[in-house]
C-alpha cells in the first residue's frame, strides 16, 4: 500500500480532529482559535492530514496479527515485516490516537520508572547492564536508525535535563549517574544551579542532570512513520476496527471484530497496553490507570531561547513532575500531573498555566492554544510488564509504562519481532521481571492514587531531600 510519510506544516492548523474521541481523552483549544466538537491537539494540528485506512470488512488470514496502532504495535509490525513475516495490524481508532500520539515526546532512558539503580538492585551486573543498554543506548539508536532507513522527519533533537527542585535531590541524581557509569553508559553530567541556568532560565532549580543520550521527538510523527515503514514492506493496516475477542484454537488464534474474523496462523501481539486484560481472561490485572495532561502555548512574546537557551527538554524532580520543551513557532509544550480521575479542560488549563508561570515568572502574557489529556498506566514495582503466553501459539503483551516509554516502546516492539523470529531473546529478559497482581486496582484507581499522593506529601514534609518522581 502506498501512503505518504508524515509531513509537518509551517505552523499549526486549528481544525477538527480526525481521531475519534476515546474514553476520557479530550482536546481543547480556545474559542478564538475555532469551535469544533473535538478539536485536534497540537501534534495532529502541526502535521498535514494523513492517510485514512479502511476498516476491516471481511474474514482474513495472516501469520501474525498486531492489535493496536500505537508505538508498540507499529514498531512490532514494522520489524516483523522487515523479517518477511505476513503481518496485519488493526486499530480501533486511528494510528496514534491514544497515548502514543498524545504524550510529551521526551526521550528518556529506563524501563518505565526503573532506572539504572533499580536494575542493579534487581539483577546481577551483566543482566542489569544488558537491560539498561536495551532501554537506553539501543532504544535511542533504534529510533535514529529507523528515521534514517525510511528518511523520516521526526523533529528529533538530542539531549535532556532532569532539574532538581531540592538541593537534596542532587544526591539522588549523582547516584543515578554513577549507576549508569557502572553499567558502562556515560552520557550524563551533574551540574549546579548556575551552570543549569545556561540551559533553563528559571530560579526554581538547585542544579540538575544533563543527559546527552536522551532527547525529544514528535511522537505522532514517529507513530505514523513506523506505520509508513510497515506499509512500505507490504503490511496491511485496518483502522476503525475494534477487537471484541481473542480465542486460541488448534489451527490458530481467531480474533473477532464487528465486521470480520482474523485468523492468525502463528501469533498475536496485544499492543493495547492497559486494555489487554479486557480481551484475555488469563491476563492478570497488574496495572492501575491514571490520567496525564499536556498543553502547548500560543507563540510566546519572548524568544524561547530566553527560557531554554540550549533548546533542551526538561523534566524536574517533583513527585508530580513538570516537563516541558520548545516546539515549533516559538511555542512551549508543557505537561505534568497524574490523577486517578480525569480532570476537566477548565481545571487542567488553570493548573498548567499556573505551573508555567511558576517555572517562568518572566512570562507576562502567556496564553494556551492547546490543552489535552491522556491515559497511561503504572505497575506496583515501577517496571513495564511484558508477557508471553498462549497454549499453542505465542501471544505477546506489554503494559504499565507510567508515562515513561516513547523510545523503549519502539525497542520492545523490535524485541517482540526478534523473539517471534528466533533472532534474539531480549523479550525473554523482560518477561523475567516479576509483577504483582492488583486486586480491584483498576476500579480503585480514583481512590488509590490520591492516597498515594497524600502519603508522599507527608513523607516529603519529614524528608524533603528524598527524591521520588511519579
Amino acid at each position: 500500500m502506498q501512503i505518504n510519510k508524515p509531513k509537518f506544516l509551517e505552523d499549526v492548523e486549528f481544525k477538527a480532529s480526525h481521531q475519534a474521541q476515546s474514553g476520557k481523552e479530550w482536546n481543547w483549544i480556545p474559542d478564538t482559535r475555532g469551535q469544533f466538537p473535538h478539536p485536534a491537539n497540537y501534534y495532529e494540528s502541526s502535521l498535514q492530514d494523513w492517510h485514512h485506512f479502511d476498516a476491516l470488512n471481511a474474514d482474513i488470514v495472516c501469520d501474525v496479527l498486531v492489535i493496536g496502532g500505537g508505538l508498540l504495535g507499529t514498531s512490532t509490525a514494522l520489524h516483523l515485516t522487515e523479517q518477511g513475516v505476513d503481518t496485519v495490524l488493526v486499530e480501533k481508532n486511528r494510528i496514534g490516537g491514544a497515548a502514543s500520539g498524545r504524550n510529551g515526546g521526551q526521550l528518556t532512558p529506563g524501563l518505565a520508572r526503573w532506572e539504572a539503580e533499580e536494575m542493579i538492585r534487581h539483577f546481577g551486573y551483566e543482566d542489569a547492564k544488558r537491560l539498561w543498554h536495551f532501554t537506553s543506548t539501543e532504544a535511542m539508536s533504534l529510533i535514529d536508525d529507523i528515521a534514517a532507513r525510511y528518511a523520516l522527519d521526526l523533529q528529533r533533537k538530542q539531549g535532556h535535563i532532569t532539574a532538581a527542585v531540592h538541593e537534596g535531590h542532587l544526591v539522588a541524581l549523582t547516584q543515578g549517574a554513577d549507576a549508569r557509569k557502572y553499567l558502562g553508559e556515560d552520557h550524563t553530567r551533574v551540574v549546579g544551579k548556575h551552570e543549569l541556568m545556561q540551559h533553563v532560565n528559571s530560579d526554581n532549580y538547585f542544579g540538575g542532570l544533563l543527559d546527552s543520550l536522551g532527547g525529544q521527538i514528535h511522537p505522532l510523527a514517529l507513530n505514523r512513520g513506523l506505520a509508513y515503514g510497515f506499509c512500505q514492506n507490504g503490511g496491511k493496516v485496518y483502522e476503525q476496527t475494534e477487537v471484541l475477542s481473542v480465542q486460541e484454537r488448534d489451527d490458530g488464534i481467531y480474533v473477532t471484530t464487528p465486521t470480520g474474523v482474523i485468523k492468525a496462523r502463528k501469533s498475536v501481539v496485544m499492543a493495547v497496553h492497559h486494555a489487554s486484560f479486557k480481551l484475555l481472561e488469563q491476563h492478570n490485572q497488574t496495572t492501575i490507570p491514571f490520567y496525564t495532561y499536556v498543553c502547548t502555548t500560543a507563540p510566546l512574546e519572548v524568544d524561547l531561547k530566553e527560557l531554554l537557551p540550549s533548546d533542551t527538554p526538561v523534566y524536574d524532580t517533583q513527585f508530580q513532575i513538570d516537563y516541558y520543551r520548545g516546539v515549533s513557532q516559538n511555542r512551549l509544550l508543557f505537561g505534568g500531573e497524574g490523577t486517578g480521575s480525569c480532570w476537566t479542560p477548565e481545571k487542567t488549563h488553570q493548573y498548567l498555566l499556573g505551573r508555567i508561570q511558576h517555572v517562568f515568572p518572566q512570562l507576562q502574557n502567556v496564553a494556551l492554544d492547546f490543552v489535552w489529556s491522556g491515559t497511561t498506566d503504572l505497575t506496583m514495582n515501577g517496571a513495564a510488564d511484558s508477557r508471553k503466553f498462549g497454549d499453542q501459539y505465542p501471544i505477546y503483551a506489554v503494559q504499565g509504562w507510567s508515562g515513561h516509554g516513547v523510545a523503549q516502546t519502539v525497542r520492545i516492539g523490535k524485541a517482540i519481532a526478534d523473539d517471534f523470529c528466533g533472532q534474539a531473546d531480549d523479550f525473554q529478559m523482560l518477561t523475567s521481571i516479576q509483577h504483582q497482581d492488583i486486586l480491584f486496582g483498576r476500579a480503585l484507581a480514583p481512590v488509590v492514587i490520591p492516597m498515594a499522593k497524600s502519603a508522599y506529601s507527608l513523607g516529603a514534609m519529614v524528608n524533603p531531600g528524598k527524591m521520588v518522581s511519579f
